[in-house]
């Protein structure tokens, strides 16, 4: 869910700004799970970027507190969450933990980084939402932990249907400080997008698993 319209709009714009987004319908990247997709985006960028980082961090907090009050810690997810979820904690003046994909396989064999104690309420941070599986397990991890989730923030969201579908089914509340339709209308109306670009962005957020170029 966008909590505000004008930052949603401000975050799209940044993003294709530093080309966290890069838009490439004719030359289609491919993901991890095997979808073709004509959008890729990679918000770790928005690290390299003082001004802009300082922004999302700054929007990020605002967010929390205005959803949440203040949380006891809170939780990025490894590994594109961690540098953002980081500037949000220190922001807040609040405690960090972030939580592999799963647990490792030496030394102390966690999952989650840092000091967690059962109970405690965590702000879960995100940098990006496709699927949502790899966010939905380390809401899981944290559960299982004992954590008290108050939900989850996320820079960017695609906002497919089986996103939303799996956040609701495991009662985790979602907000996102920009989506998919905020994105293509900022490239539109900037000119960073041709007709033909545009048409070919709004089919394949139509079927995304089965689009093909």
């Amino acid at each position: 869910m966008i909590l505000d319209k004008n930052t949603a709009k401000k975050t799209a714009e940044l993003l294709l700004q530093i080309n966290a987004i890069k838009l490439e319908p004719e030359n289609p990247f491919t993901w991890a799970s095997g979808w073709k997709s004509p959008i890729y985006c990679d918000n770790r960028i928005i690290l390299s970027h003082p001004a802009i980082r300082n922004y999302i961090r700054e929007e990020m907090a605002k967010q929390i507190d205005m959803l949440y009050g203040k949380p006891d810690i809170i939780a990025g997810v490894a590994t594109g969450a961690i540098g953002i979820g980081i500037l949000v904690a220190d922001y807040l003046g609040l405690p960090f933990i972030y939580v592999r994909p799963e647990a490792k396989s030496h030394g102390r064999r966690n999952q989650i980084e840092g000091q967690l104690d059962r109970n405690q309420t965590v702000v879960v941070i995100e940098d990006l939402i496709s699927t949502g599986k790899s966010s939905l397990n380390a809401v899981q991890a944290l559960n299982e932990a004992g954590a008290n989730i108050k939900g989850m923030l996320a820079i960017f969201t695609y906002g497919f249907e089986v996103a939303k579908d799996s956040f609701e089914k495991n009662g985790v509340e979602l907000h996102t400080l920009s989506d998919y339709a905020h994105l293509i209308d900022q490239a539109s109306q900037t000119g960073y997008l041709k007709d033909d670009q545009l048409a070919t962005l709004m089919d394949w957020c139509k079927t995304p698993s089965q689009w093909k170029q």
